[in-house]
């Protein structure tokens, strides 16, 4: 056990601060606990449904947490983690109060302090089985299952700090502590509760440092914003709206020299024959062993609507982008503009090379344009798609419209169907709808098949601003024309050993992207995963073998992003499906589609808006027949039907949300009037899913016939048998699935138990 003293200003807790009494302090850990406890991942209060209700809380106890910071700094494979919490007490007298909190094995009590420190603050590291029995007596105590998510960790206890009547308190707790490193990635884990009560926000800050290049930096679990202070130094934040999000922050960095450079995590499961795999793969912030003249160009039209609508604001903002994007060109790039309204009309027959005289025309060009007649998307798009490329160039489009197709071939299908087909140069078609009154599938599909991707502007927001945001991605192409090969030891095509990889097309890749790919593998002999492309200006193919001995089901977060990426294709063939007038449910090729959305969505607790439904009290998830048509309605409606305007684009923002790498715990999405809305009666925990069925949180793989079951076994929370079973999911790393609050009922060994709390 070690004991640290310090006056420096440092502290905080991922688990528990514990309220005392005066004076209730016994000696070091045999001393006795208080009554009440705050989590730092504090319950609020919800109403169970699918919409979150906050009223005021009633008070629990005399001190809440209201915020935690944390500063992470990493230096090759060493992090010191720094962490605050804020303490506030609304009670009127003075507390006494100390901090318990999970830390990584191997972990160094650096510093700890809270305000107004004297010279015996101290925090203490009790290893696990001392760790454990703490838990044990605490859960007993208040009869709280919550704890039991952090067995299995060390614990870091702190010494006794007051918070003043009516005030509030910090303290600072600073350990470190050596990461886990594979290959060329490098994990950090920051452990936090994944139920769904949690709400305090956490504002984290990760300062990372290496003698290698940083390739990427990626989180399955919340949003980051990356800021690259250079090729072997990174700052993240992570997003506001991931600061009350629930679950271990978990983050991972790739290194690499020169190159490309790839990890992969990977998840067991017999029932598909192997288990799921996330590839992670990134590229050199910057690339120096190619001369810049090697490097790959752009060749970029820009196709901009000047149909009567973007009168206004709009066209002057438009206006400002195309300036901008000239500007951003370098020399030696190619360009070309092209504006519609009735007509299409080009600034020239072919793209031109940027140089002084074509900039200065260019600028001219764009500051002449002015609204008016319709919008002719169709001819709009077959002229920018017409034009023959300059040789060895990357052909970008970048497409705005404001509106529907309204002049010549209306259509969406016959406007898709144009799109696809003459594209023979394979020009990459940034879509982008400004405004809702657009087609957002159509807008979304052209982009898709292109290797690119569709933006929406909302009303109000800067259409400058996210046409910028999209082209500064844009530069730096690194490899264009990206495709996967999967080989077998023996060097050859691996037939059958992989499924459902997803994305099926390979993005282009630019300067510090990285790529994500998920999907199923069968059998665990090695693999090698081939990706080649045109690299820097010629043909490279980079080599990464894994074998699947280190999966584990502690990377849980691999089939459930898995899941619902694969769930979000699917949504998309439907919406696609009501491109060409066919909204019928019960056709062949819909049930189909809604059936498997249905039994993906039950299987892994991921509900969208079109499934919401299957969370909510009373609905018998068992009832397949009335599920399905309950669906395939919802999708009928809004996925087939629903084609411009705000519910469109609401739609087209949950599936991006969707896509992303990140997981996304409770179910948020954008409702038809852009309002976030949340389903809270369904919890993922771990490696599994459960659903609240009549006041007890049901197995996903039971709730389909939870009506039907009789549990073949019932364990009372607390007894022997509950410590033995928790043991057992220690072990496994899924603890975390008995901590929820009130009866489980969970599929062990194929049999189903029931975890009776009362």
């Amino acid at each position: 056990m070690s004991v640290l003293r310090s006056k420096k200003n440092w502290f905080v807790g991922v688990l528990a601060v514990l309220v005392l009494s005066v004076g209730a302090m016994g000696q070091e850990s045999s001393r006795g606990w208080a009554a009440n406890v705050v989590m730092p991942q504090s319950r609020a209060w919800l109403v169970p449904g699918e919409r979150i209700i906050r009223p005021p809380a009633p008070q629990e106890g005399p001190i809440t947490i209201t915020q935690v910071e944390g500063q992470i700094k990493i230096l090759e494979q060493v992090a010191i983690t720094t962490l605050k919490i804020h303490l506030k007490n609304d009670s009127r007298s003075r507390q006494e109060a100390e901090l318990i909190m999970p830390v990584p094995d191997k972990a160094i009590v650096r510093s700890f302090t809270y305000e107004g420190a004297g010279e015996d603050s101290q925090a203490q590291i009790l290893p696990k089985e001392e760790a454990r029995r703490i838990y044990d007596g605490l859960v007993a105590k208040i009869r709280d299952p919550a704890l039991l998510e952090f067995i299995g960790y060390n614990l870091v206890r702190s010494s006794v700090f007051p918070v003043e009547a009516q005030g509030t308190q910090w303290v600072k707790l600073t350990y470190e502590h050596l990461l886990e490193t594979q290959g060329d990635r490098i994990d950090y884990v920051l452990p936090r509760s994944e139920l769904l009560d949690y709400q305090v926000p956490w504002k984290l800050t990760v300062e990372i440092k290496s003698e290698k290049g940083i390739a990427t930096v990626y989180s399955a679990s919340h949003e980051l914003i990356i800021d690259r202070k250079s090729d072997k130094e990174v700052q993240v934040k992570i997003t506001r709206e991931s600061q009350t999000a629930p679950g271990a922050f978990r983050l991972s960095y790739l290194t690499v020299d020169n190159g490309m450079t790839a990890s992969m995590f990977a998840y067991p499961d017999p029932k598909v024959g192997g288990g799921y795999f996330l590839l992670l793969a990134g590229l050199p912030a910057k690339v120096s062993h190619i001369d810049q003249a090697e490097q790959i160009k752009r060749e970029v039209t820009l196709v901009i609507d000047r149909s009567g609508s973007m009168n206004g604001e709009k066209i002057e903002q438009v206006r400002a982008a195309a300036l901008q994007i000239i500007a951003a060109l370098e020399e030696g790039e190619a360009f070309n503009i092209i504006v519609y309204e009735n007509t299409v009309e080009t600034f020239a027959k072919e793209p031109v090379i940027k140089d002084e005289k074509t900039e200065k025309a260019a600028r001219e060009y764009i500051k002449g344009i002015r609204p008016t007649g319709g919008t002719n998307i169709h001819d709009a798009l077959v002229e920018a798609l017409r034009q023959k490329p300059q040789k060895g160039m990357l052909p970008i489009v970048l497409f705005l419209t404001d509106g529907l197709p309204t002049v010549g071939q209306t259509s969406e299908k016959a406007i898709r169907e144009s799109a696809q087909q003459g594209n023979k140069y394979e020009r990459r078609i940034f879509t982008f709808g400004v405004g809702v009154d657009v087609n957002v599938p159509l807008l979304e599909k052209i982009a898709e098949e292109s290797r690119a991707k569709a933006t929406f502007v909302l009303p109000k927001e800067d259409v400058e601003v996210k046409v910028g945001q999209v082209f500064k991605r844009l530069s730096g192409p690194i490899m264009a024309d990206t495709e996967l090969e999967i080989r077998d030891e023996g060097g050859k095509e691996a037939l059958g050993r992989t499924r459902d990889i997803i994305p099926a097309k390979l993005p282009d890749l630019f300067a510090g992207d990285q790529l994500v790919l998920l999907g199923q593998y069968v059998q665990e002999e090695p693999l090698t995963f081939v990706i080649g492309g045109n690299y820097l200006g010629r043909e490279k193919e980079f080599e990464f073998t894994f074998d699947f001995e280190k999966a584990t089901v502690k990377n849980a977060f691999v089939p459930r992003l898995w899941a619902s990426r694969k769930i979000a294709e699917l949504i998309d063939a439907v919406r696609q499906l009501g491109a060409d007038g066919t909204r019928d449910r019960n056709d062949p090729k819909v049930k189909e589609l809604v059936d498997e959305i249905v039994r993906l969505s039950t299987e892994f607790g991921i509900l969208t808006e079109y499934t919401a439904f299957l969370a909510r009290e009373g609905v018998d998830v068992a009832d397949r027949d009335a599920v399905r048509l309950r669906a395939g309605e919802v999708l009928e409606e809004r996925a087939m039907g629903m084609r411009s305007g705000a519910p469109a684009v609401s739609q087209s923002f949950n599936l991006a949300r969707q896509k992303a790498a990140t997981l996304n715990y409770r179910n948020e999405y954008f409702d038809e009037q852009m309002g976030r809305v949340s389903v809270t009666t369904v919890q993922q925990v771990n490696d599994r899913a459960f659903y609240r069925k009549d006041g007890r949180w049901v197995d996903s793989r039971l709730v389909s016939k939870e009506s039907l079951l009789k549990p073949d076994r019932v364990i009372e929370f607390g007894s022997d048998e509950f410590g033995e079973l928790l043991t057992r999911l220690v072990k496994e790393g899924r603890q975390a699935s008995i901590a929820l609050q009130g009866d489980i009922l969970m599929e062990m060994d194929g049999e189903a138990v029931l975890i009776r709390s009362r």
